[in-house]
């Protein structure tokens, strides 16, 4: 699983999020290494997006490694949850694609151990939270370049177009009329993608 080179991540964000579907997540701990497909992703398009950390070109200590160079992971906690974006967009332009789902593919012992409480396979990894957990993701990654260890984004299957289906993204309430963008894609018909998705 070679990391993608950095250039796969220069491209418009809408057109990243659905890139990124069918693609590989790995991340490497002590413990072992765990990966899972992407399947399910949203976009979030800086100060013009509402529902963006960084809407009105907000830049805080959070919100900083958006205004950099595309490819590197972007960490926040959302209650007692991890989440991982994916910095989309040109320097100075802070967009960001969250990996909202993935299909378990390698390191299921792991995920099984540090999800406990999931009632099967699925929960594992069907929602933001969930699938940080289950990978070992942490807000230690903040930063990291996607493209070297311990934590990378591979090539995996090609997903063709018409197999990608688009919506509006969750758990965004009070963000006026970004509420309704259809900035959320997911495969259609995969068992793994959030709840609220199909």
């Amino acid at each position: 699983m070679e990391p993608l080179e950095k250039g796969f991540y220069y491209q418009p964000t809408l057109e990243l999020a659905k890139a990124l579907l069918g693609c590989f997540l790995i991340k490497e701990t002590p413990f072992g290494t765990a990966s899972g497909i992407i399947v399910e992703t949203e976009a979030y398009m800086g100060p013009d997006d509402r529902a963006a950390h960084s809407f009105e070109g907000r830049r805080t200590k959070r919100t900083e490694v958006m205004f950099g160079e595309p490819g590197f992971a972007y960490t926040y906690s959302m209650h007692t949850h991890c989440l991982l974006n994916v910095v989309s967009g040109k320097i100075g332009q802070p967009h960001a694609v969250l990996v909202r789902a993935l299909e378990p593919f390698s390191g299921k012992e792991l995920m099984a151990e540090r999800r406990p409480k999931a009632k099967n396979e699925i929960e594992w990894t069907n929602g933001p939270g969930k699938l940080a957990k289950a990978l070992g993701i942490t807000m230690s990654d903040y930063g990291h370049p996607l493209d070297e260890p311990p934590l990378w984004i591979s090539k995996g299957m090609n997903i063709d177009p018409r197999d990608i289906a688009i919506g509006p993204r969750i758990g965004i309430q009070n963000t006026g009329e970004a509420v309704h963008y259809p900035w959320r894609f997911w495969i259609s018909g995969n068992k793994f993608v959030s709840p609220k998705t199909q």
